[in-house]
């Protein structure tokens, strides 16, 4: 009972962080169609805005404030959703028309170019860093000999306010109708009205402002923050898109499905069969829901007629 309580509160935690990732792959590929291979290193880049955000204020180490994390999350996903309309408007922008390989081969440079620009010593230097004590390390309650630590709680529910929160945005909101009109058809779409390319830069922004809270977790999970060209993240943003993909690219309740699936996948894998081989389970199950059901969990096939 020990054993599996804690391995699904690492679930729950894990599955958060690949959540909010895996949203913004599907967020984008929703709208249109085609996969930000740069979204992992968005990621990254958050991480590493929250470090030094913490460092300059003096919060890196602890006895921090309670204010320090709600002000740099709201610092670190202004950042990087700025990062990507720049992103959108200067690379992709202008590769709208072009074909889908076009746009892949431009991602992957998006991708290469951000994780040697943050190498520059004038940037973030190519070193590691510790992460920083924004939240009380402290235990909540106990369950079987389980310590729940704040860290895992705060976690989780931010991971479920900002899926919430994007959730309403797609169905609630005059913005969320311009992304699904804009999905359904570019062209239409703008016949009736939407500012396809105001959509569109609002999703990139969006999708790169959710990565940012996903590095902000990665650095209340994890104590060691690795270069930007580190293999780490690209491991990272692989599992987040297998979510992703798994879930049902496009929806985002998927995606969050997904994310959870992978991720009790690896843990649970991990504590009852091999640690060894927890990446290996991961796509396991991709090639799995790939032969069983290609369009995911979640996703639905699309049916064209002519």
């Amino acid at each position: 009972m020990t054993t599996f309580l804690q391995t699904l509160v690492s679930t729950l935690s894990i599955g958060s962080l690949y959540a909010l990732i895996a949203l913004g792959y599907t967020l984008v590929y929703g709208v249109l169609r085609f996969i930000n291979f740069a979204h992992s290193d968005v990621v990254t880049l958050g991480t590493w805005i929250t470090v030094s955000l913490a460092g300059a204020f003096g919060w890196a180490a602890s006895g921090s404030p309670a204010f320090a994390l709600p002000v740099i999350l709201i610092l670190t996903m202004a950042i990087c959703a700025a990062v990507g309309i720049t992103l959108e408007f200067l690379a992709y922008r202008p590769l709208r028309r072009a074909p889908r390989l076009n746009v892949l081969i431009t991602a992957i440079g998006v991708s290469l170019f951000l994780q040697n620009f943050g190498q520059l010593k004038w940037v973030f230097g190519p070193r590691y860093a510790g992460s920083p004590a924004l939240l009380e390390d402290r235990t909540l309650v106990t369950v079987f000999g389980v310590g729940i630590q704040l860290v895992d709680v705060v976690i989780l529910l931010l991971a479920v306010g900002l899926v919430f929160a994007l959730e309403m945005l797609v169905f609630r909101t005059r913005l969320g109708r311009g992304m699904r009109a804009v999905s359904f058809d570019e062209r239409i779409a703008s016949l009736m009205g939407v500012n396809v390319n105001r959509v569109i830069t609002l999703t990139f922004g969006i999708g790169s402002a959710l990565a940012a809270a996903g590095g902000l977790i990665f650095t209340l999970k994890y104590s060691k923050i690795g270069q930007t060209a580190d293999q780490t993240w690209v491991l990272l943003g692989l599992k987040a898109f297998v979510a992703a993909v798994v879930g049902g690219i496009g929806n985002v309740r998927g995606a969050a499905a997904g994310a959870l699936l992978i991720a009790g996948v690896e843990q649970f894998g991990a504590a009852y069969l091999s640690p060894k081989l927890q990446d290996v389970y991961v796509f396991l199950i991709l090639i799995a829901v790939l032969l069983l059901k290609p369009s995911g969990l979640l996703g639905k096939a699309v049916t064209e007629k002519v």
